[in-house]
């Protein structure tokens, strides 16, 4: 059987690779699915990009193994682009457009379908910490985590790779990782992207142009968070409000009890 490590190059993830070490648990392979935003353009910005070459010189020193880069055959706007021809006469014939929140097709064809393609027949290991119980349904006769069997927390995990040069610099501006066009991200990450990254920003708002389906559940686009940022940008809005978007259909009001829904 083989033995694989699954590689996020999050703090947990990284650290399991020591443990494994430590433990002479075997380990065949390390790999990481590089998710690609356009065929140009990856779904991680530039700072993690090049954390990402620096961590696989340090890992292969320290463990003598290379990092392989996974792909899925599209990226992101491929799919994007892709006609729908399901069973929902409401989208059929459309392209899917931006993910849906409920069964959003993102994850699955760009990360899990190409992990499941090399972990088929092999043992693999997880970056899941000891104090993260709400995930260990994720573990079965064929995944583990060296994190819980040694008792790691996200702590240990943390503080051994800020000492080893190997924490990541999301922590800097999230607590998780992830693709910066995601529809999960918060606002603060959505406001740094527009901020640090226009090009990327504009790209976002031309695919919310083109989709069928609004970027956040709740039917608000981004269009509509680039006219709330525009009035935080004119000082029109203060940022650290609460906010409501009557507020931005009504921009002198602003009120001291305000929600954004």
């Amino acid at each position: 059987m083989e033995y694989i490590a699954s590689l996020s190059y999050g703090k947990d993830s990284i650290a399991m690779l020591e443990l494994i070490h430590r433990n002479k648990l075997p380990l065949d392979r390390i790999v990481h699915v590089e998710i690609m935003a356009t065929n140009d353009i990856p779904a991680d910005l530039p700072e993690m990009m090049n954390f990402k070459q620096k961590a696989d010189e340090i890992i292969f020193r320290r463990y003598g193994k290379i990092v392989e880069h996974l792909h899925a055959p599209k990226s992101y706007e491929d799919y994007f682009y892709s006609v729908c021809h399901g069973k929902n006469i409401k989208y059929s014939g459309k392209i899917y457009g931006f993910p849906m929140h409920k069964g959003n097709w993102c994850n699955s064809r760009l990360k899990v379908r190409v992990l499941e393609k090399v972990q088929k027949n092999a043992f693999s290991y997880i970056g899941i910490a000891e104090d993260e119980p709400n995930r260990f349904h994720n573990l079965t006769d064929k995944k583990g985590s060296p994190l819980v069997d040694f008792g790691w927390s996200e702590k240990q995990c943390y503080e051994w790779c800020e000492k080893n040069d190997l924490l990541s610099p999301i922590y800097l501006n999230s607590k998780r990782g992830g693709c910066w066009f995601c529809h999960n991200q918060t606002i603060e990450s959505l406001r740094f992207l527009r901020k640090n990254y226009p090009q990327y920003w504009n790209l976002m708002l031309k695919w919310d142009n083109d989709s069928p389906v609004t970027f956040f559940g709740n039917g608000k686009t981004l269009h509509d968070i680039e006219a709330r940022f525009d009035l935080e940008d004119r000082g029109v809005l203060e940022i650290e409000r609460r906010f409501l978007w009557s507020s931005v259909k009504n921009p002198p009001l602003l009120l001291d009890r305000c929600y954004w829904q």
